[in-house]
């Protein structure tokens, strides 16, 4: 792990991305202080405060990215889509990392007809066009976040899940792993304080790799009008933007874009960087190219 950690903190690239992640982190734990300030009533947030005197006015010292269509702040309105994004992010995570590791260490640990049964689930999930699946869920569920967590978390645990199967695979046959079944511990007990430890670096990697995707995702259902509503969501503010652009009302859109753009690139590049400072095969190709 210390070699790992050493391996990452050489990566200017990785720190940064570190950062960008880390800003956007604060923004959605403590954004909503922010409102405090711009607040008009007790009732109306202040994302939603309008004034159409003000509307569609570039970017100044009072309006940082300027005002949309109905003179609200689109300042004020990006950093409660980054609270939203990183809520759909987390706990879709905390959906789908859970139910595809239980089901990868168990399928990779027994085998036999349990792996037959879990391979066969996860293959026909697989089977289905994710994104079809997912609204599909979403339209069940009704709209609203409560949809977009469902959709996207009972959606997207398959890859994870073959990946921890596989990797379970080639750890119930090392000598750990039978030096405790020779003292008796029992398979719960193998699975989650043997094998779990030395496969959770997999863990670390899906999810922030999948983190923006699950952001990504959210950001196309609001687009298309079933997922968040009555929250200023990237989705639906690039929906709402889209139609003034050719008109010379360009920050909105840029503002927002910008904001999806830079950090689904941070989690992306963290990802890697984490996959190659984690991985044992990593750090000794980076070993090697060193030397």
């Amino acid at each position: 792990m210390n070699r790992g950690m050493q391996l990452f903190r050489r990566r200017p690239l990785a720190l940064i991305s570190f950062a960008i992640v880390l800003l956007y982190a604060l923004i959605a734990l403590y954004g909503e202080s922010v409102y405090r300030w711009h607040q008009w009533t007790d009732t109306t947030p202040a994302y939603q405060n309008q004034d159409i005197e003000q509307q569609y006015e570039p970017p100044s010292a009072r309006h940082w990215m300027g005002t949309d269509g109905l003179g609200r702040d689109v300042f004020l309105r990006v950093v409660q889509g980054t609270r939203i994004a990183f809520h759909v992010g987390v706990i879709t995570s905390c959906i789908a990392i859970p139910i595809g590791v239980l089901l990868g260490l168990i399928a990779g640990y027994f085998g036999g007809r349990i792996d037959d049964a879990v391979v066969w689930l996860y293959s026909t999930f697989a089977a289905i066009p994710g994104l079809l699946f997912i609204l599909a869920i979403a339209m069940v569920a009704g709209k609203g976040l409560t949809g977009v967590f469902l959709g996207i978390g009972l959606t997207t645990w398959v890859g994870i899940c073959r990946l921890i199967r596989a990797e379970t695979m080639k750890h119930r046959d090392r000598a750990y792993v039978q030096a405790a079944r020779v003292l008796g511990y029992s398979a719960p007990r193998i699975l989650f304080r043997h094998i779990l430890p030395n496969v959770f670096h997999i863990v670390i990697v899906t999810f922030t790799l999948r983190f923006p995707a699950a952001v990504g995702t959210e950001v196309f259902m609001s687009f298309l009008g079933i997922g968040v509503q009555g929250e200023p969501s990237w989705g639906l503010m690039l929906n709402s933007a889209r139609g003034r652009l050719w008109q010379g009302v360009w920050w909105e859109m840029t503002f927002v874009t910008l904001a999806v753009f830079l950090l689904v690139l941070a989690f992306n590049i963290l990802g890697d960087q984490l996959r190659d400072a984690l991985d044992p095969r990593s750090q000794d190709s980076s070993d090697r190219s060193l030397a």
